[in-house]
């Protein structure tokens, strides 16, 4: 067994019930469950509170010409605690709809909030934001586009979407992802990888227009 396995596995998790407590643009749910533990045995019936949303995409858009990279300013109400002004720089990202395939939420949400058309994705990752209490999944591509005119402001007015399109440099980037002006998990996932895969993703898309 590598440290990587895992001795568990679902039947190792008794439901022992799970009843909704809020519906809104959050479902919650309370689940009552007991679990195998390490030491052998069940643990005590525990209560867990789960918060439930649909599969979420995140592109992050990239001129591999201009070594530029197109992200988005918006208001986000968790941060309204926060020292820092709660309009944060990120990915375009949205919600996976019933039948969608992940290719036609990013291109949606390029369009609906960056007003921009990638006409190359690759796969970063698969990740869950919050496991302790959320079983939201998130997937996060880079998108190759043409930044030339990219800029102003962007998001649907019929969903309140209040959106600044930022163009910026590789390098300036990474210096607010260093300085921690960029924060958060989905755009942190998204720069990283691309720092580390920059050079292969810039030879692959730069020698070749297809």
């Amino acid at each position: 067994m590598t440290a990587s396995d895992s001795s568990f596995s679902r039947e190792d998790v008794e439901i022992i019930s799970r009843k909704s407590s809020h519906e809104g643009f959050l479902k919650v749910e309370i689940v009552q469950l007991r679990h195998r533990l390490f030491a052998g045995g069940w643990s005590a019936d525990l209560q867990r509170e789960l918060i439930l949303k649909d599969r979420a995409i995140g592109v992050l858009l990239f001129d591999p010409w201009r070594d530029e990279l197109v992200l988005v300013r918006q208001f986000r109400v968790g941060m309204v605690d926060e020292e820092q002004d709660p309009w944060l720089l990120e990915l375009v990202a949205g919600m996976v709809g019933e039948g969608e395939s992940d290719e036609a939420v990013a291109m949606r949400e390029a369009i609906e909030e960056a007003d921009c058309k990638p006409d190359r994705l690759i796969s970063i990752c698969d990740y869950y934001n919050s496991p302790g209490c959320s079983n939201e999944k998130i997937a996060v591509y880079c998108g190759r586009i043409d930044s030339q005119d990219a800029g102003g402001l962007g998001g649907l007015a019929e969903e309140n979407e209040d959106i600044e399109i930022v163009v910026m440099s590789f390098d300036d980037a990474i210096a607010e992802l260093n300085s921690g002006v960029i924060n958060n998990a989905m755009t942190v996932i998204a720069l990283q990888w691309l720092q580390l895969n920059k050079e292969s993703v810039v030879d692959s898309w730069c020698g070749t227009e297809s």
